[in-house]
């Protein structure tokens, strides 16, 4: 998947920018296990920074940690410029969240709990809009406990936005919908960020960090590993282009194409790796060897390739 170039994406964060969040050498262990080991990140107003990594990596300890739910090892911790552990009550009306594990009593109704949150806001947004925005408007009167998953999981995020925080965290936000919903969910997500609201954002979907993240963090073993822009990311670790196809023909040859560096098979699939034009020049050998596979195809590199070389190829 290519990367979209959004025209109201910020740049990288400069030398003496502010910070709506500013996180240095973070550590957090539990017992034998090290969490987080010495992580750093910044996050400007008005940006969406992602971070990735496998089960385990540390993500959700680094969110935690950084809401104040946790309290780091050592490191310092800045949100809004404000210590989360000793501003506690000063950060609740600047921040909200969703989080992975997020709940609410059995009985209560949908709507009724974004009235809840919205009278603990000093400018709420209108909780009917924000359950027509999220798809929730049938289910106003629904207790929590008859949601199902995905509207659980909407519902929550509509309870992270009531209170018009200034910045917002999300773990894996869109876990559990569909792929329209998603999809509506990352438009809703682009119009916050237009609104003003700085966005982090924990996900497993490489399509939705690439789609929504300016920058994003890598996590592995609670180290950061890579960061960058997505299309940063790809051309730094990503590694080559591929072009696939089926032939039972010998193709030996196309590895005298210039910007090939590899020619693999697998039985009657065939996998050329390379840089440059590879899927024209591949595809111009091939016919000019009397050759003219239907299925050939460009496999360009993306995130999910940037995650493999970044995080292992086996799981957590």
């Amino acid at each position: 998947m290519g990367t979209a170039t959004r025209p109201d994406a910020p740049s990288a964060p400069a030398a003496t920018a502010p910070r709506a969040v500013e996180v240095r050498g973070l550590r957090k262990a539990y017992g034998e296990r090290v969490a987080l080991a010495g992580v750093s990140l910044d996050v400007l107003p008005g940006e969406i920074v992602g971070i990735i990594g496998r089960n385990g990596s540390g993500k959700t300890t680094l969110v935690e940690c950084i809401l104040g739910l946790r309290r780091a090892d050592d490191g310092r911790v800045r949100v809004l410029g404000l210590d989360p552990q000793a501003d506690r009550g000063r950060l609740r009306a600047l921040v909200g969240c969703q989080l992975q594990e997020s709940a609410l009593p059995d009985r209560l109704r949908a709507g009724e709990a974004l009235e809840l949150f919205a009278s603990l806001a000093a400018e709420p947004a209108d909780p009917r809009a924000l359950l027509a925005e999220w798809g929730l408007t049938g289910h106003r009167r629904t207790p929590f406990a008859a949601l199902s998953g995905g509207q659980r999981q909407r519902l929550l995020v509509a309870l992270a936005l009531v209170t018009r925080p200034r910045v917002v965290f999300l773990d894996e936000m869109t876990t559990g919908l569909d792929p329209s919903a998603r999809r509506t969910a990352w438009g809703l997500i682009d119009d916050i960020r237009r609104r003003g609201t700085t966005v982090v954002l924990v996900t497993h979907f490489m399509d939705e960090a690439e789609r929504l993240c300016d920058r994003l963090v890598v996590l592995r073993e609670g180290r950061v590993v890579g960061r960058g822009s997505p299309g940063e990311l790809i051309a730094r670790h990503a590694g080559q282009t591929r072009v696939t196809f089926t032939a039972a023909a010998d193709v030996g040859f196309l590895r005298a194409v210039p910007g090939v560096r590899a020619v693999e098979r697998t039985g009657g699939r065939v996998i050329v790796r390379g840089e440059g034009p590879l899927c024209a020049l591949v595809g111009a050998a091939l016919v000019a060897r009397g050759l003219a596979p239907t299925d050939l195809r460009p496999v360009l590199p993306g995130l999910e390739d940037v995650f493999l070389a970044l995080t292992g190829e086996e799981g957590a």
